[in-house]
């Protein structure tokens, strides 16, 4: 290679990483994808609306919320792991499709330790496990009681494999059979339990409390190790006869990997500000979450240290892959 070659490429790197600062610089100039899993009326979609609302005033920009639902949330998580990593892509999601799904599928079409960065953890709490009001139970033993003496005529709903292996994990410990009435999303779930087409369901706090208070639902515990303060005369399933159990939900927020540093530093202080705003704080605490607002680091070792415990829990109850 001669000179004028060596300066001609050091001219095109020069170029080229300006282009790159810049565009980061004014970043952003143009509306931001915030892709949901999920279907309308779930929590995640409850949750991206909030915040999605107001990061966008923040930014300046709008935020176009696209609901992708799908069986274990995989088409969106898919659609937010690889879109281009510049930014205008964000992902919503719950804790299941990245800890959960890489031990419940056989093969996956996204590596979320790969694939994703963590922007920062939203909030955390546990779900509430509710029933039809015809259920003829209104504490988890009696409803143990009612499912032994009703082997495989009690119906329960999963969305997603967070609440599909919460449901295992306390069908095992409870040593009960029930069957599973897989739906898109906590929205389409939500009316047919209301209706009383399925019997049973491990529901976020953020759509069962409103349910429970105006008696659509009852709720029988909380799946947290501690009691819900939105929900406090609920006991955990824990303390109502099945001892150790828990099963914990979490949302975050994730860009594609390899979007530029200072994108994600920025995005990572929006989110936290927002999360600790007074009227966000108070939304959340009601509905029975607790805000969280974490740095990219903390929720990527959380990630990992929960993705390991759930490794665990998949063999300890026999579940298979799909």
């Amino acid at each position: 290679m001669n000179y004028a070659t060596v300066a001609v490429a050091g001219l095109f790197l020069t170029f080229t990483v300006s282009g790159v600062e810049a565009a980061e610089a004014g970043y952003p100039n143009r509306p931001i994808r915030f892709v949901v899993p999920f279907a309308p009326g779930g929590p995640s979609d409850v949750l991206s609306r909030l915040v999605g609302l107001k990061l966008g005033e923040r930014l300046g920009q709008t935020l176009v919320i696209d609901n992708r639902g799908s069986v274990g949330g995989l088409l969106g998580a898919e659609l937010g792991a690889k879109a281009p990593p510049d930014g205008y892509t964000l992902l919503l999601s719950a804790n299941s499709l990245l800890t959960i799904n890489p031990h419940v599928y056989k093969k996956l079409p996204y590596d979320p330790q790969r694939d994703l960065q963590p922007i920062t953890q939203l909030t955390v709490g546990g779900n509430v496990v509710v029933v039809h009001p015809s259920v003829a139970a209104t504490t988890i033993k009696e409803f143990i009681a009612l499912a032994k003496a009703k082997p495989g005529q009690i119906n329960y709903a999963t969305t997603g494999t967070g609440n599909l292996l919460g449901i295992a994990n306390f069908k095992v410990m409870a040593d009960i059979d029930m069957v599973a009435i897989p739906y898109k999303g906590t929205g389409q779930a939500v009316i047919d339990l209301v209706a009383g087409h399925v019997q049973f369901f491990f529901m976020n706090p953020l759509v069962a409390i409103t349910n429970v208070k105006s008696g659509r639902l009852r709720a029988l515990a909380v799946t947290s190790t501690t009691r819900n303060p939105a929900l406090p005369d609920t006991p955990t399933v824990a303390e109502s006869g099945v001892p150790g159990f828990k099963n914990i939900t979490w949302h975050s927020v994730l860009v594609p990997a390899g979007t530029p540093k200072p994108i994600v530093k920025r995005l990572n202080a929006e989110l936290v500000k927002i999360v600790n705003l007074p009227d966000v704080k108070e939304r959340f605490l009601g509905q029975g979450l607790t805000p969280v607002g974490s740095t990219p680091e903390q929720m990527s070792a959380l990630m990992k240290e929960e993705s390991m415990e759930y490794a665990k829990l998949v063999k300890q109850i026999g579940l298979e892959p799909q």
